[in-house]
């Protein structure tokens, strides 16, 4: 409903890598009281324990998440590939993910490969060129910021719902 009412508040959305689908404005992230705050400190656990995997030497009091936003992908709409500069983690929180409604796809982030790279006998998920993955509400989907990536176009009838968001760390 949240979601919903941002779009009814702002139809026009922002033009980022959604095609024909919705973008909002970021969240306002500095209240506390705010649901997209809560939601924030809800995915904290989840963020350390990957900057934590990444074995990554850092300080939890220096994470900060840059931005967060939805979006709406309604029947056909897609994103186009993208990476998301300036942060070190990105997130995709399925809200609604009905079936059919677009893979999230990853791109093999070495440009170089599509060029100089030996002719591949046995395709395995280590030689991919695009990878996907099948996604389901309330997936929460955590990658390096580099990563190119899109999603595919949502075939069902129901909108596909997604809030992202960056994080980064203080200097």
């Amino acid at each position: 409903d949240y979601i919903y009412n941002l779009k009814r508040e702002n139809e026009k959305g922002l033009d980022r890598t959604n095609v024909n689908g919705w973008h909002s404005q970021n969240f306002n992230l500095k209240d506390k009281k705010s649901i997209q705050y809560k939601f924030l400190i809800s995915m904290k656990e989840y963020i350390f324990d990957v900057f934590n995997n990444y074995g990554w030497d850092i300080d939890p009091k220096k994470i900060v998440c840059t931005e967060m936003w939805a979006i709406i992908n309604k029947k056909d709409s897609f994103n186009l590939i993208h990476t998301h500069p300036n942060s070190y983690l990105s997130a995709a929180y399925y809200v609604k993910a009905p079936e059919n409604c677009g893979k999230f796809e990853v791109e093999h982030p070495n440009s170089a490969k599509k060029y100089a790279f030996p002719e591949v006998e046995v395709r395995n998920e280590l030689n991919l060129e695009v990878a996907s993955i099948e996604i389901d509400e309330g997936d929460l989907l955590l990658f390096p910021s580099y990563l190119p990536h899109k999603v595919g176009q949502n075939q069902s009838n129901d909108d596909r719902i997604v809030i992202s968001f960056n994080v980064d760390i203080q200097k």
